[in-house]
């Protein structure tokens, strides 16, 4: 989901940092006190290490790895968002790439499965046996011309985080159903002297977390294929749609509803401002589950509700998406003992199985597996009762529309005279030149 801009002096640093963790080898016998025979297999991913915990990538799967083939060593690096991409294709481009490392759905990063594949990255897992129990949709995200490339987290939702017992001392009674009530909502946050909403915009991909909600109630609601036919021409971003969707976002820092100098926060910071009790509500995705969750210096119930952008009496339609995952780089020299890995992984009757599903933030995307946080419950069912959802909109674009996005958007947040049919207009040009290459 997170597009990154990295600088050469993230770039330097990443690659100092991943020295030596390329393409995995055979350890030599008695080294590492491993013995003869151990196979180290290397993987990188994004993020940020649980807060609160065991880690499951870091800590729980290459333990387990481990206890089922002692003769396999899991080594696993877990980068900040704002170096992995950078970091991923310089190693690929270098031939030194790690066995594992984390991949985007479609077109949805820097380092997606359609541009990886495309460029031959990535290995074919089309016939691994857990393949059929993934539903179609997440499979074919992870794939591209009839293969499958990646095996994703999950499903992702982007929705509203917000604080019951603020909602409660000034009032709100239910969640908002519509734009209005929600703009509703926020003044009357604001009268109390309750931050309505904090954003960590000095983090660029946070712009999306709200804008792809609205654009979902404006674009999509109003045409499900928007993407398709912008790729054919029929569309542009410039249209009314997308305009509406920018407009409607600015309204809320025009009208002091998300807190101020948000350029100047960082995600970190965004989120330990909602943990602590200091802001209603934060728009982020499910996989911030752990973070935005850990314990602060309030006590509070949190709730979960899409951000309704619908006008009154017209459904609200949420931003719903196969999450980000994994996959295999095509030149491993140990693809045999990779897909032993993967094989125990997501096998359903597995304990790693199961021990991943109960860590992984994640909604699961696996068939027959329940819905395990409750926090998801109410924007999960309304997902499945209504169809009324689209992807994330930057997974049907080219790499570089949603830096775009953002840079222009970023604009308009620090009081730029940036409008946002600039930014609509912005897109498009970005759009047209990556297009047509």
């Amino acid at each position: 989901m997170k597009t990154v801009l990295a600088g050469v002096t993230a770039l330097a640093a990443s690659m100092a940092l991943l020295s030596g963790c390329g393409s995995s080898s055979s350890e030599e016998p008695g080294k590492s006190g491993s013995g003869a025979g151990t196979v180290t297999l290397t993987m990188i991913v994004s993020g940020n290490k649980a807060a609160d915990g065991q880690d499951f990538e870091l800590d729980v799967l290459p333990k387990m790895v481990n206890e089922k083939f002692p003769n396999i060593k899991l080594e696993v690096q877990k980068l900040p968002d704002d170096q992995y991409n950078t970091s991923i294709k310089t190693k690929l481009a270098a031939g030194e790439a790690p066995d594992i490392f984390r991949v985007w759905p479609r077109m949805g990063s820097a380092a997606s499965i359609i541009d990886l594949s495309k460029a031959g990255y990535l290995a074919d897992l089309t016939d691994l046996p857990f393949m059929s129990n993934i539903s179609d949709g997440a499979r074919t995200d992870m794939s591209n011309d009839g293969k499958v490339y990646g095996i994703t987290k999950g499903i992702d939702m982007l929705g509203t985080y917000y604080n019951k017992s603020l909602f409660e001392q000034v009032g709100i009674t239910e969640v908002p159903q519509d734009w209005d009530a929600f703009l509703a909502a926020c003044q009357k946050l604001l009268d109390a002297g309750v931050t309505p909403i904090v954003m960590g915009d000095k983090d660029p991909w946070w712009i999306q977390f709200g804008a792809y909600q609205l654009a979902a109630n404006t674009v999509y609601s109003a045409d499900k294929d928007f993407d398709l036919k912008l790729q054919s021409g029929e569309k542009k971003f410039t249209d009314e749609t997308w305009v509406k969707a920018l407009s409607m976002y600015k309204e809320l820092y025009d009208k002091g509803y998300i807190a101020k100098n948000t350029l100047g926060l960082g995600g970190p910071q965004a989120t330990q401002m909602f943990i602590d009790g200091k802001a209603a509500m934060v728009f982020d995705g499910t996989w911030d589950f752990p973070t935005l969750t850990a314990k602060g210096a309030a006590d509070f119930e949190r709730g979960f509700f899409p951000l309704p952008g619908n006008q009154p009496g017209q459904p609200v339609w949420q931003a719903v998406s196969t999450a980000a995952g994994w996959a295999v780089h095509a030149k491993s020299k140990h693809m045999e003992e990779v897909k032993q890995v993967l094989n125990y992984w997501f096998d359903v009757e597995s304990d790693l199985f199961a021990e991943w599903v109960k860590l992984n933030p994640s909604i699961s995307a696996f068939n027959g597996v329940p819905l395990n946080n409750e926090l998801y419950k109410h924007s999960y069912e309304l997902y499945q009762s209504s169809g009324n959802s689209t992807y994330f909109a930057n997974q049907m674009w080219p790499n570089g529309v949603a830096d775009t996005l953002q840079v222009k958007f970023g604009e308009v947040i620090g009081g730029r005279k940036t409008t946002p049919e600039d930014v609509a207009s912005a897109m498009q040009a970005k759009f047209d030149e990556l297009w047509k290459k």
